[in-house]
């Protein structure tokens, strides 16, 4: 039988307990008041508490992890799915050692697997995740020879030149441009930093697939042409490949649950204080006090400058008195919880992807006649053509979804972990389905789960054997609003607002410790410390690390 959650948006937003329905106050005091229980809000936390400081973290939701978490989405079937981030790229290995945090993430054989048609003939463009005679072979059967597979090797050689100068500073200060080294004076550099990205996919790939494969990891959460501009895709493209240098994505074993499991247990091991539960309703910094240097252990903290947080829980208020806060949650959420009220007109981040979940009972036969196992062991890309990616992008521009476009992930494949034991034992597999261009404004009526869900099956029924629908479990679709509501994420935005480049121009202050690690916001005690901060977004811990050490810089430790 088939279970089906189409869930809908009910209202959003960090706040949404009723005033008038708490009964009792809690009152608390910190060095540190972390918003949110996001990953990224684990890792600050954790940083900051084996520093010696009293820390404190509200966390909205029954459980902390944000969008890093598992759930057994499916409740007749034992299979615990990555919500809503599914992979790893960019958490540094250096991290994981330094927090001692016991994960496994592992390759996948396949890199990327792209059905497509050719004269009537049903095909697939394989890349190996260690490329090899099979992918030669492959890029000679799509394009008639050997040009397209070493233009793409030389593509990726000069990208994997940029990614190690860019990884290892992600991790420290925000660099200057000229502190990245011969990097800058590549070809690549105007390539990804100066020059619309979808140029350099003209210029150096003649297929339309071939240029599609590369271009859209510069469109996953983000939507933008690739010709925008604003090179808005060339930053999501950079922080898709600069990850450990290498950028390869990497399924973490027990699925997301594990990494936010074992970053909650080195929080409460170096003594964070985790509150569930409870939503924040004000934030409110206090400059006007008699500030000293004392510690959490000081009698007099009620005069000393520092920020003031209120929340409501199921038993109560909770007031908050802490020296500095570390916000995990989207800036824009962040501002109307200073400023309430005076948000009108300020534009909101608004997501365009679209999260399908799946259980299948087996894995659907292709008709290339290519083995179901290695092409979705990778990233299966649907309709991802650059010429469909870039008609799509235009057509949700104009409130029209003509059709699908994403890609297939199977975590199943690499970890059967996350299956139980009757579910293992038998051909069942999980997909994950990330949609291109859906915007959160294009899906908020009542029927558009449904709608979409239908799209994608029409998508990728046209590259199976057999329709995907009779073997699906159970499906699970998450709209941008559904993330919204889920997740406070204001427009359902992964990365709450538009990446920035992870490195400070040459006129960009850099006058403060939150500005040089850019975690900065309008408020000197308030530091941001989740996806929105610089070199945020994506599963990573960076932006954590960079909003402790910033914070630890200030407090001179």
């Amino acid at each position: 039988m088939t279970s089906r959650w189409f869930t809908q948006p009910e209202g959003s937003g960090w706040y949404a307990v009723p005033s008038d329905e708490v009964t009792e106050s809690r009152e608390e005091t910190a060095d540190v008041v972390v918003l949110g229980g996001g990953h990224n809000a684990l890792v600050a936390s954790t940083y900051l508490a084996r520093a010696g400081l009293d820390v404190v973290l509200l966390e909205r939701l029954d459980h902390v992890g944000g969008a890093a978490v598992s759930a057994r989405t499916f409740p007749e079937h034992d299979a615990r799915l990555s919500r809503y981030s599914y992979l790893v790229s960019l958490m540094p290995q250096a991290l994981v050692d330094d927090l001692g945090l016991r994960l496994e993430l592992r390759s996948r054989p396949t890199a990327s697997y792209t059905p497509y048609e050719r004269d009537g003939e049903a095909r697939g463009l394989l890349v190996e995740t260690d490329e090899g005679d099979a992918t030669r072979a492959s890029f000679r059967a799509l394009t008639g020879d050997d040009d397209a597979f070493e233009a793409w090797q030389a593509f990726y050689g000069e990208v994997a030149g940029l990614a190690a100068a860019v990884a290892p500073t992600l991790l420290r200060p925000l660099p200057r441009v000229g502190d990245l080294g011969p990097a800058t004076g590549q070809p690549v550099w105007a390539d990804v930093v100066e020059r619309p990205l979808g140029e350099a996919l003209e210029r150096r790939f003649a297929d339309d697939v071939v240029r599609g494969v590369v271009g859209t990891d510069g469109l996953i959460g983000t939507f933008a042409s690739l010709h925008d501009p604003s090179l808005v895709q060339n930053r999501c493209f950079l922080y898709h490949l600069v990850g450990n240098g290498t950028g390869e994505w990497r399924v973490p074993v027990g699925g997301m649950g594990a990494v936010t499991a074992e970053l909650e247990r080195v929080a409460r091991e170096a003594g964070v204080r985790i509150l569930t539960g409870v939503t924040v309703t004000s934030v409110d910094p206090v400059e006007h006090r008699d500030a000293c240097e004392c510690s959490s252990d000081c009698d007099d903290r009620g005069e000393e400058a520092g920020v003031v947080v209120d929340a409501a829980s199921a038993d109560g208020h909770v007031h908050v008195d802490a020296r500095y806060a570390l916000s995990g949650i989207a800036p824009h959420t962040l501002d109307t919880l200073l400023w309430p009220g005076e948000q009108d007109g300020v534009p909101r981040p608004s997501g365009s992807q679209l999260k399908i979940n799946l259980l299948v009972s087996r894995l659907p036969r292709l008709r290339s006649g290519d083995d179901p196992t290695v092409a979705f062991a990778g990233t299966f890309h649907v309709d991802e053509a650059m010429s469909q990616v870039e008609a799509l992008h235009a057509a949700a521009a104009r409130g029209e979804q003509p059709f699908a476009s994403g890609e297939l992930y199977c975590h199943t494949l690499t970890d059967r972990s996350i299956l139980g034991p009757e579910l293992a034992a038998t051909d069942a597999q999980t997909l994950t389905w990330f949609g291109l261009h859906t915007p959160y404004e294009n899906l908020l009526d009542e029927g558009a789960a449904e709608r979409e869900y239908r799209r994608f099956l029409t998508a990728i029924d046209a590259h199976l054997a057999e329709p995907l629908e009779p073997l699906v479990l159970g499906v699970e679709v998450k709209t941008p609003a559904d993330v919204e509501q889920a997740l406070a994420m204001p427009g359902g935005h992964i990365f709450h607002g538009d990446l920035a480049w992870p490195w400070l121009a040459d006129d960009e202050p850099a006058d403060t410790p939150a500005q040089r690690w850019g975690v900065a916001t309008a408020h000197d005690r308030i530091l941001l410390c989740g996806s929105g901060a610089r070199r945020g977004g994506a599963v990573s811990g960076i932006a954590g690390h960079n909003a402790a050490h910033a914070l630890l810089e200030l407090l001179g430790r």
